[in-house]
């Protein structure tokens, strides 16, 4: 058996590239259940005597299941994962023992996850022969899952798979979606960044995660961090979010880059950890994006990353806005009941800003309220403005949330919001946005409390 660990920067760019146009082209990706495939895992079951079966494509950063038979994950994270195995195989990967296996410290979180201790995967390909996703068969207990003789029966059942993949290609043809995504593409060529810039960064792991503390206002204490997303390029140097975020939303690349900061967030979070047992008390929080959030397996792709990393539920926690939430109500609510039930913290970033929050506060099920750091700013600016601080306060109280001010920037702002009675802030006055190596030296400070020193009006 060859080595699993695959990274993406590993694989042939062109390939991949040509393997991705050609998982797109199918429009298969976050799809609803289908008889036929549903079909197809359940005979694969029943054939094999298998516990369970699953048909899953894999995009840049996760494999997504498009049918489980006795089985619910939607998805997981990609890298090491069984396709990888697959693809790097170029065919068929059985492996009887997954505690045996030598990659078994990676898998076996994952495979625990679902209850089960051998598979055996095959390619799903497309008409021109790329493996666009795999199916599954798998066992909870170790043993020989598929004697080399019954593997060409597996193999027929994963191109029945590949034929309705190709039907479903004829039948989106003429709607005219490759040529929209051909315009979008031709017209962000010209500028900088491209698509093919963010997909460069991604590969060479030019992506960083810069990290601002959390603090308790009263005492000064660090109880948490938000992980921000820095591009450090080679050549322009450090390029902030807001130069490249817009373009990985429209391009969809987005999800593999959003999914690099949330693995990367829980690994930072066990590097601290491992370094000292008291930072298990720190929360980390992560921003989603609204396609993250179109995603029903979202829940299921973190409690993997937590298994991964070993870290624990209440150490992650995951900001969204208002706006991200709004353009699937029904999806979003699923996927924060879901997040919710594992113990992830939930947070409502740039709360105020939208035209409805108050009602959203009642269907969604939010931890913490993170005040807009416009309405902070303007409270020394007259009564109004900090009223609205207030009434936020207030309401959070009422809904027994935790509430966080953002973009604290003076000595002034941070009285008022002690005497208000706002436990949490963040913002230049205690600290600016570091490095993890930084943020490490910070979390070394005896009871992770800042002297007072640093608690000054920013330059």
């Amino acid at each position: 058996m060859q080595n699993a660990e695959l990274e993406i920067g590993e694989i042939d760019r062109q390939l991949e590239d040509a393997r991705l146009a050609a998982l797109l082209s199918t429009e298969i990706l976050d799809t609803a259940s289908e008889p036929s495939y549903d079909a197809i895992t359940r005979l694969a079951a029943e054939c094999f005597h298998a516990d369970a079966a699953t048909i899953a494509f894999a995009d840049e950063s996760r494999v997504w299941m498009k049918s489980c038979h006795n089985q619910t994950v939607r998805e997981l994270p990609r890298t090491n994962s069984i396709f990888d195995m697959v693809l790097r195989q170029d065919g068929p990967v059985n492996v009887p023992d997954v505690a045996q296996y030598p990659q078994s410290e990676v898998l076996a979180p994952r495979l625990r996850h679902v209850g089960m201790a051998s598979f055996c995967s095959v390619p799903v390909r497309s008409s021109e022969g790329r493996i666009l996703g795999i199916l599954t068969v798998f066992r909870r207990a170790p043993g020989e899952i598929l004697p080399t003789e019954a593997l060409p029966m597996l193999e027929s059942l994963a191109e029945m798979v590949s034929s309705q993949l190709e039907l479903r290609k004829l039948r989106k043809a003429s709607n005219g979606n490759g040529a929209r995504r051909s315009r979008a593409a031709a017209a962000a060529k010209g500028s900088w960044p491209s698509r093919p810039d963010l997909r460069h960064a991604l590969e060479k792991r030019e992506f960083v995660l810069y990290y601002q503390p959390e603090v308790e206002l009263s005492t000064r204490r660090i109880v948490g961090l938000e992980a921000l997303i820095r591009w450090a390029h080679p050549e322009r140097g450090l390029i902030s979010p807001m130069d490249f975020i817009p373009l990985a939303e429209e391009s969809g690349l987005i999800l593999p880059i959003g999914d690099w900061g949330l693995a990367e967030a829980c690994n930072q979070i066990q590097k601290w950890c491992q370094e000292d047992a008291r930072h298990s008390s720190l929360r980390v929080c992560v921003n989603l994006s609204a396609r993250q959030f179109s995603r029903e397996g979202l829940a299921d792709h973190v409690e993997a990353l937590l298994l991964q990393s070993g870290i624990t539920s209440h150490q992650l926690g995951l900001e969204m806005t208002e706006s991200s939430l709004i353009p699937n109500i029904d999806t979003a609510l699923q996927v924060l009941s879901s997040l919710r039930k594992l113990g992830v913290s939930l947070l409502m970033d740039d709360f105020g800003t939208g035209y409805s929050s108050l009602n959203h506060l009642h269907s969604f099920p939010f931890d913490v309220l993170k005040i807009d750091r416009s309405f902070v700013g303007r409270m020394t600016e007259g009564e109004q403005p900090l009223q609205i601080v207030r009434t936020i306060i207030e309401l959070a109280r009422v809904l027994g949330m935790d509430v966080v001010a953002e973009g604290i920037e003076t000595r002034e702002q941070y009285r008022l919001l002690r005497q208000m009675g706002c436990r949490y802030g963040q913002g230049y006055l205690m600290a600016r946005p570091m490095t993890a190596e930084a943020a490490t030296r910070l979390l070394r400070l005896p009871g992770r409390i800042l002297p007072e020193a640093l608690v000054s009006p920013c330059a």
